[in-house]
């Protein structure tokens, strides 16, 4: 938390912890949308990959965090690690009082978000969960027309997370997505916060979820399919569909939300995404909005910390909000041993 009387300068100073491939969407949406970071220290084991970005960027190239510490310049850290290291990392960052922008999940478990959260609140910086979702230009533009009554009442959404196997997220010699102990499970816990981030945003808190498990990537041992319905708070329903596969797949909207007077439909890619409405006056559809994708949400949501940390600003979602995404999927994985419906928050 940030106190009153912390220092607040006119750039925000950055080291990125790891450099590995969601760096790259880090980096760009910096130099497109947030133009008061500087990028000034590059930490990855593999020294290739913070050399390759330090000469990018100008700054310092480390290959560890203990010298970074001490020897690098910057103010804040953004932590792109795979999940089980987000806890001991961000606990060192806070406590060398750095301000820490942590990529979600939070931790695998709610025991480390708990400790994570309460070395967060101890600490004098700001502490933001990294969720892009909650800054996609066009959930935040249906957010807007569901606001102004586009569809009247929601009665119920679906979230598509379909996606074919892409190996630029499997580099590694053994990619620590594919393992569960890493993870914390599969796509659930990890791409597919993603999909649940906005269907919290639309139509409230998630109270219970029901659903299945698959594995029908055979190298990954958590999930690569799951199947789930949510029942929210004020007792609606949404489908909750997520799937990473080596085939083919059909066009599908990635979300689809049912209203009382019409559906608000998102058909997006990594490189594009639409906005449409369909109702009495567009039965066959009207494009609302149109975006690049998925890669514009990097910049503002980079610009959202810096502005947390440069004027004071509380961030568009505080962290403790994160802990829906991982509760819902560890609801469904309880739910998928269990055959039944499982709380979220219990």
């Amino acid at each position: 938390m940030l106190s009153e009387t912390y220092f607040m300068p006119d750039k925000l100073k950055l080291a990125f912890i790891g450099c590995g491939a969601i760096a790259r969407f880090h980096l760009d949406g910096i130099k497109e949308h947030a133009p008061r970071i500087d990028v000034t220290t590059l930490v990855d084991l593999d020294e290739s990959k913070a050399q390759t970005y330090a000469a990018e960027t100008g700054g310092q190239a480390f290959t560890s965090l203990d010298e970074a510490l001490a020897k690098g310049d910057f103010d804040a850290v953004d932590i792109m690690l795979p999940h089980d290291l987000h806890e001991p990392i961000a606990l060192q960052c806070f406590a060398a009082g750095k301000h820490v922008l942590l990529e979600k999940p939070m931790a695998p478990t709610l025991d480390a978000c708990d400790r994570i959260l309460a070395a967060a609140n101890a600490a004098p910086g700001v502490f933001m969960v990294a969720e892009n979702s909650q800054y996609w230009p066009e959930i935040v533009e249906a957010q807007k027309h569901l606001a102004a009554g586009a569809i009247g009442e929601i009665i119920t959404a679906r979230a598509a997370f379909v996606y074919p196997f892409d190996s630029y997220w499997f580099k590694e010699e053994r990619p620590w997505r594919y393992e569960k102990g890493r993870t914390g499970g599969g796509i659930a816990i990890d791409g597919g916060s993603h999909w649940i981030r906005p269907l919290r945003m639309w139509m409230g808190e998630i109270k219970e979820v029901v659903g299945v498990l698959g594995h029908p990537l055979a190298q990954m041992e958590g999930e690569s399919l799951a199947r789930a319905l949510f029942r929210f708070d004020s007792g609606k329903t949404a489908i909750f569909d997520a799937m990473m596969i080596d085939t083919v797949f059909a066009p599908d909207p990635w979300w689809r939300i049912t209203g009382t007077k019409g559906e608000l439909t998102i058909n997006a890619a990594l490189d594009g995404a639409e906005l449409y409405l369909w109702d009495a006056d567009h039965p066959d559809g009207k494009r609302l909005f149109a975006s690049p994708g998925y890669t514009e949400s990097f910049g503002p949501e980079l610009a959202d910390f810096a502005a947390a940390v440069l004027d004071g600003k509380a961030p568009d979602a505080p962290p403790e909000h994160a802990l829906g995404e991982l509760r819902t999927a560890l609801a469904l994985y309880r739910s998928a041993t269990s055959q039944r419906w499982e709380q979220v928050w219990a």
